[in-house]
């Protein structure tokens, strides 16, 4: 999803992600999977990489599907 914004290869795209590519990957997942994620600032600030952002992402997917 990542390497979508700026029509990246997927290997172009860094482990650190900045402010424009996580909302970007938010907007992203929110489409995908038809829900509005609701992400407080501990969780934001753990998705500074790629694999942050995996961990959280599947962590808040899964509790909406719980709901």
């Amino acid at each position: 999803m990542l390497a979508t914004y700026g029509e990246r290869a997927p290997e172009q795209v860094r482990e650190q992600i900045d402010s424009l590519e996580l909302a970007w990957l938010i907007h992203q997942v929110e489409q995908r999977y038809g829900v509005v994620l609701d992400l407080d600032d501990d969780l934001l600030m753990r998705m500074t990489s790629v694999d942050g952002a995996v961990v959280v992402l599947t962590e808040a997917l899964a509790e909406r599907a719980g709901d």
